[in-house]
Formats: structure tokens, sequence, C-alpha cells
């Protein structure tokens, strides 16, 4: 059933948005502008009966277009929507971010695993890079998201692999009473977790901050997905720190999106030997500002507080001695200029020729110990290590960039 049966109790104006969004070449720029015009259950009144539709359904897709229009159950769409626990925000809605409103292209409706508080949470820092990052980039990155987050800033990132992860994982290391949440912006549905690597710590995410996306629930990610992604993490943030880059990538996408907002951007200098710091060096010599710390983070937010009239950042405090230490794996890391081939299954011991490599931080030894030589999942590695999420996924990192363990759809085991 495509509408509320009559005499039947009106949905919320959630359901409706979401409904909207669920079509078929429905972007959310279409779905904000029928929304804000009409309101959302007149606008889904003007889909089924006036043949609203978007310009890109042309007459070859009318049918098609009709047909997902009839066959839409919108009820069910709203149960199944909070069975998942998943809130909706729409423009002009209750806790919609004001962030996210203006802008050459605002935000569309939004779907949140978590707290939707969390996307309007001040100060808010986007700490963004690469994904074949070095494991100086992966400290960094964690310690950046820790000592942010310990200091009451929220930290927003894209739930990637390498510098977002860490960032995230660092986040929740910090998570203490008085510590901020940290906000993953998805390029899938929220519940759709990609990568799948990061299944556990999406979940933590979703339990102490949130998960938000403009594409609906149920969708998967797709390439032309992430720099419209992009485009929220930078709406999201005052500031947006790039730690890692390479001359092309993702992080180009986010901080032409913050420049063209009047965001500030910064960036850590990096080797100048180093792909991975290339984007980050280049950003610096065109008028990036430099940091080298969350202080120098914190200083941009506060300057940034007395020209907008915003909350000030709080100062860092020291870390009490129960947060875990980034693992540093030393010079015999692997750095991320040469891959190395993903192993397809199981090796029994060490390549032929290669010494293998131990690590020199006791976090990683003790991980490295809890993994078993059978594949083991993320779950039961942080149960048997008992490390926080997001010090187990940066420390898995550093130990695959050292050739130390494999990992193949999720599942992980030593291979030296």
């Amino acid at each position: 059933m495509s509408a509320s049966p009559a005499g039947a109790p009106e949905l919320p104006p959630g359901a409706y948005v979401l409904a909207l969004s669920c079509l078929p070449g429905a972007a959310p720029q279409w779905v904000r502008g029928v929304v804000e015009a009409h309101g959302p259950a007149e606008a889904w009144r003007r889909v089924v009966g006036a043949g609203a539709r978007p310009q890109r359904v042309g007459a070859r897709g009318l049918a098609a277009w009709q047909a997902a229009v009839s066959g839409t159950d919108v009820a069910a769409l709203w149960r199944r929507c909070g069975d998942a626990g998943i809130s909706v925000l729409w423009p002009g809605g209750p806790c919609y971010p004001a962030s996210l409103q203006g802008g050459r292209l605002p935000g569309g409706p939004l779907f949140v695993l978590g707290s939707p508080g969390a996307l309007s949470a001040a100060p808010t820092v986007a700490v963004v890079g690469t994904r074949r990052c070095t494991p100086e980039g992966l400290s960094v990155a964690y310690e950046l998201g820790r000592d942010l987050a310990a200091a009451g800033v929220t930290v927003v990132s894209g739930l990637a692999l390498g510098i977002d992860g860490a960032a995230h994982g660092g986040a929740l290391a910090a998570r203490r009473p008085l510590a901020a949440p940290t906000v993953g912006v998805a390029a899938s549905g929220v519940d759709v977790v990609y990568p799948r690597r990061h299944r556990a710590l999406w979940s933590e995410i979703g339990r102490w901050g949130a998960v938000v996306s403009e594409t609906a629930p149920g969708s998967p990610a797709q390439a032309w997905r992430f720099p419209a992604r992009n485009r929220i993490i930078a709406g999201l943030a005052q500031v947006v720190v790039v730690v890692e880059s390479h001359l092309r990538g993702g992080s180009w996408h986010t901080v032409d999106a913050a420049l063209e907002a009047g965001k500030e951007v910064a960036a850590f200098p990096g080797p100048v030997r180093s792909p991975a710091s290339a984007g980050t060096n280049r950003l610096l010599a065109t008028g990036a500002a430099v940091v080298t710390s969350a202080d120098d983070v914190l200083d941009l937010l506060d300057a940034g507080s007395r020209t907008s009239g915003r909350r000030p950042a709080a100062r860092l405090h020291p870390r009490p001695p129960e947060d875990p230490p980034l693992p540093d794996m030393g010079a015999r890391a692997r750095v991320s200029g040469s891959p190395m081939p993903r192993p397809q299954g199981c090796p029994p011991g060490p390549l032929p020729g290669r010494e293998t490599p131990r690590p020199q931080d006791a976090l990683a030894s003790a991980l490295l110990a809890a993994l078993p030589r059978r594949p083991t999942c993320l779950d039961e590695l942080v149960e048997r290590s008992r490390l926080p999420v997001g010090a187990a996924l940066v420390a898995l990192d550093c130990l695959e960039s050292a050739g130390l363990v494999a990992e193949d759809n999720g599942w992980w085991w030593r291979s030296g």
C-alpha cells in the first residue's frame, strides 16, 4: 500500500521522507526540494496522485517509477527503519544539523544510526586522509581523534580504512563522561556496513555517537556516492584536518567542499619523499594551516569561536593511564608506497626467504598473541585481547602493514 488507508492515523513525517528517498532515481537534492516545497506528507501525496517525479525519470523510465511508487508500503518501510534503530532527519525538521542547511549543495534527508544529537554537537572537527596510509599516519590520526574527543570535540570522518578508521578508533578510546561522540558518515545505507572489516567499529560508533548517511537504508556503497559523502563530512565540521593524502584521492573532495563553504582546512606535514604526504604537503604550500597536534587544532577552533560566537573547545587534560597507547611498529613497518599482494588463503608459515619481523610495542604484541593460527573475526579478537575496538583495529592495520597478519572478508590470521 502506497498511502495510509482512509480513516487510519497519519504516519509520522519521517515515514514519508523515507519513502521518497527509497524511490529509484530520487536523489537527496530532489527529495529535499519536494519536501521543502510541500512538507513530507503532502510531497508523498503529490508523488502518488499527481505524478510528481524527478527530471531524471524520463518517459522511458516512467512505468518503472510508477510501479515503484504504487508498490511502496510506507508503513512497512517505517516499521523496518524503527526496528533497525534508524532515525530520519530532513531539512526543516527536528534535529536536522543547521550546518547542512546552506551552501551551493545543502544536505538532503539524513538517516542516522545512533544519536541524532551527535550531528549538531559543537565543536566538531573532521579528520580525514588516505586509505593507503603509513603506520605513522595511523598513529597521528589515532592520537588526534583520541585527544580531540577527550577535549570535548566531536570527531567526524568517513568510516573508511586507514586514516578515517584510526581517527574514529582514537575518539572511541577517549570514551569517558566528558568525552565527545564521534560521527561516521557513510556512502552506503547506515544498515549496510562498508567496508565489512569495520563492522565492529560501525557498531561502536552507533552506540557512542552516530553513523549517518544521505543514502537510504538498504543501499550499497557505490563509487559516485563517496564525493557526496565527503560533502556531508565537510558540512558537519568547523575545521577539516587532513592527516595524510596522496596527490589524488577522496580527501580532496572533502577539502574542496570545506573551502567552498568557508571552513578552515589544516594538514599535518609529512616526509617529502612519502607518497602518502604528497597531498598534505601540497595543501600546506597553498595556504592550509599547519597542525602537529590536537592543541594546534584546538587553537584553530578557538580562533573561529571568537569570530563566530561559537562555544570554544576545552583544553586538553592529561590522558589517564588506562587509555591504550597506539602500536608503534618501528622502522620495519611497510609504508603504503610498496604494497604487498593480499593473500587469498591462509599461508601455513612465513613466506620463503623472508625474515618475519616482530612488533616492538606491547599492545601490538598482546594483540598478536591473542590471534590464533586459524582465521578469526574481529569480534572474537577483541574479546580475546580485551582491547577496545578502535585500538584493536589500528593495531591490526599496523600489523598487516608489517606483514605479520593478513585479512580477507573480515577474517584475520597470522601470516608469519
